[in-house]
């Protein structure tokens, strides 16, 4: 991939503006990458050559329909969690995980260690730093207080980041796990943290003092090969995806032939210690992307459901499914299930919790979906994009 030097295409002042202490609480920006490198066409990947550069896009979605503001040359990949990603409060910085680049000598992707630092409030916005965790990158979350960024690993750690202004300083790395880490997420009180054990199965709790965080491993159950997670902005619920067979590590010849079986997401109580599991619910095959609405009323799960499989495979079928539940009386019910994009990656909720924003990867598209009440509605609107969106985050809600 291109590794000149990063550029930007927008108008950002009014935005930023718009993100100062003295902002209106509508302001609502999101963060979204996208893989130029890869390219999936009914199940068969592959890495033309002569790529575009990978991107990230800054999404204003205060007002509908949202808008592309900016546009930043970084470093990114399919390969991890569609979390691998973040913005702090106030727009002024973006992280970006999953590196990697491209050998087509070797015809085989390189794994980078290192989180790229974004500065959105340059001109033109571009990566102005770059910090090595030790491992290749995963997931990433910043607190609200926008003073700590939790970065996971393929390696099994979780880096300990804190940030002051631009500056992204590496203070510690705990060791979780033997297998790779996925999403991670703070609670909405900055005291605690969960992390996706991809491998080994479960949460794992960390807990959080100021930049000091440490954990007594307290776990929560999960299905298989939890992913992606996020924990609604009233501080009372998380929830994670598990992509099941798929998500496990190893080659497609020791996992098995796959042919599109359900797998679930799990409903998690985050509003006292200790965290506890209490719904385990059905969704279609590989919920790649869930998200839970800031409100704490609605979950989505964005999932594959055999759209990533190649056209001589049963489970084989052209688009993924979007799917609503509504959280009523501590429990989760199915509200709507309908199609989505092939391959669909990240899912993220706007501030007002009224809209969905989906990633369609093969089509290279940000879609948006209307909540309406529960009846879940596509409203035709896409956000065309430089390659296939891999990765997408709001501000810290």
């Amino acid at each position: 991939m291109s590794r000149s030097a990063p550029h930007a295409f927008f108008s950002l002042a009014a935005v930023l503006v718009a993100t100062s202490p003295s902002a209106s609480a509508a302001t609502d920006l999101i963060v979204s990458v996208n893989d130029a490198k890869l390219r999936r066409s009914i199940g068969v990947d592959s890495y033309p050559a002569n790529p575009g550069p990978d991107t990230l896009n800054l999404i204003d979605a205060s007002s509908f329909p949202p808008r592309i503001v900016a546009t930043v040359e970084v470093a990114t990949s399919i390969g991890g969690p569609p979390q691998c990603v973040a913005i702090a409060p106030g727009g002024r910085l973006a992280v970006v995980s999953a590196t990697n680049h491209y050998n087509y000598r070797e015809k085989t992707a390189i794994l980078e260690q290192e989180l790229q630092v974004v500065d959105l409030e340059a001109k033109p916005a571009r990566v102005v730093g770059r910090v090595d965790v030790g491992h290749h990158p995963q997931g990433l979350a910043i607190n609200r207080a926008g003073t700590l960024l939790l970065a996971t690993t393929i390696g099994g750690t979780v880096a300990v980041l804190k940030i002051e202004g631009k500056t992204l300083t590496l203070r510690d790395q705990i060791k979780l796990s033997d297998g790779r880490l996925a999403g991670v997420s703070f609670t909405t009180d900055g005291r605690a943290a969960l992390v996706a054990l991809r491998d080994e199965q479960g949460i794992v709790v960390l807990d959080v003092k100021g930049d000091r965080v440490t954990t007594d491993r307290v776990r929560i159950a999960t299905g298989v090969a939890p992913y992606d997670l996020d924990i609604s902005s009233d501080g009372r619920w998380a929830v994670v995806g598990n992509v099941g067979l798929a998500g496990l590590n190893g080659s497609s010849a020791n996992v098995g032939k796959l042919v599109g079986d359900a797998d679930s997401i799990t409903l998690i109580d985050v509003s006292r210690r200790p965290f506890r599991a209490v719904q385990h619910l059905t969704v279609p095959a590989i919920p790649e992307g869930v998200a839970i609405s800031p409100d704490g009323r609605w979950i989505a799960a964005l999932a594959m459901d055999g759209s990533n499989f190649p056209a001589d495979n049963h489970g084989r079928n052209p688009v993924g499914r979007l799917v609503l539940f509504e959280i009523e009386n501590g429990r989760a019910m199915e509200r709507a299930n309908v199609p989505a994009g092939e391959s669909g990656q990240g899912l993220v909720f706007t501030a007002d919790s009224r809209h969905l924003i989906a990633q369609f990867n093969v089509e290279r598209k940000l879609a948006l979906y209307a909540v309406n009440g529960g009846k879940l509605r596509d409203t035709g609107t896409r956000l065309p994009v430089s390659g296939g969106p891999v990765s997408i985050r709001s501000l810290p809600r």
